[in-house]
């Protein structure tokens, strides 16, 4: 039971310091001297790639793409046993053949099945590359674009092979749009059997959003942000037995219990052409730029 105040003016009950305490690491507030305090599983604000293991979450990748360069048309010949954790690019080789899948060429994004006016085709070998930025700090770069004559986007969706086909899991990245134009978006998923949970997702000029449709159907979760594409943002899901909640920045944006899945789902990188707003210009291009990736099983699941 909790202790309660004495009544009369200025009573108050002194549990509340502890309680506000609990809400602020919980729900990830800026304590009163502003320094923010992390709710996702890591407990970490920082910007470097997070090492170890976190909470129920065991690590199985982390990859800061540091020393390492895949030339754009190294993402080519993925049609290998697709969709599966077997699947994987013929035009890669050594760790990056062991450890990345992408969506073969000339799948449709989703912009075909909404009936858009500007859709887009998968397009890896063109699209993606691994290499230093500017300032020497190793990145996957994914910069997809619209042809001069007005064809469908060359658009990209990277997968992680360490974590195809897994139930449960930790899921973090660190990213920023680098070059921006209309008419471009992402949609980092999971799906399958009629379930899925979307993190993040949105068109590059508005803000990150996450989505979860539940298995079965039923009213979607929607969770608006607040956060702009073009800044340096840590996004992360974390999926466990009948929950998943969605971070930016060690902040929680999303909670749902809902018909939550509980069968193995592959997290899908997903980078395509706009299903909102205007479509990419004939002759545009825009870029996304990932500095780390890590991923952890749940329980050893």
């Amino acid at each position: 039971m909790g202790a309660h105040a004495a009544p009369g003016r200025g009573g108050r009950a002194l549990w509340a310091p502890t309680v506000l305490l609990l809400l602020a690491v919980l729900l990830g507030v800026p304590r009163a001297e502003g320094a923010p305090v992390a709710a996702d599983a890591c407990r970490t604000t920082g910007t470097a790639l997070p090492l170890g293991d976190c909470g129920p979450f065991w690590q199985v990748l982390a990859e800061d793409f540091n020393g390492d360069r895949v030339p754009l048309g190294s993402f080519d010949d993925c049609a290998h046993e697709v969709d599966t954790s077997a699947a994987y690019c013929g035009g890669l080789t050594g760790a990056y053949r062991d450890n990345w899948w992408a969506y073969p060429t000339g799948w449709p994004d989703t912009a075909g099945e909404r009936g858009r006016e500007v859709v887009g085709v998968y397009h890896p070998e063109d699209t993606v590359s691994v290499g230093p930025a500017e300032n020497g700090d190793g990145r996957m770069f994914i910069r997809m674009w619209r042809p001069t004559d007005g064809g469908p986007v060359h658009a990209a969706a990277v997968v992680p092979r360490a974590v195809m086909q897994m139930r449960y899991g930790k899921y973090s990245a660190r990213i920023k749009v680098t070059a921006l134009a209309p008419g471009y978006k992402s949609a980092w998923l999971h799906y399958g059997g009629g379930c899925e949970m979307n993190h993040p997702e949105g068109e590059w000029t508005d803000d990150l959003t996450a989505f979860h449709h539940p298995c079965g159907g039923g009213e979607q979760g929607y969770f608006p942000g607040a956060d702009d594409w073009t800044q340096w943002h840590t996004v992360s899901t974390e999926w466990t037995p009948g929950e998943v909640r969605f971070f930016v920045d060690g902040r929680l944006v999303g909670h749902d219990t809902r018909q939550v899945p509980d069968r193995p789902l592959s997290w899908v990188l997903q980078n395509e052409s706009a299903l909102r707003g205007p479509g990419a210009a004939p002759g545009s291009s825009a870029q996304l730029d990932i500095t780390w990736v890590a991923a952890y099983a749940y329980d050893w699941e």
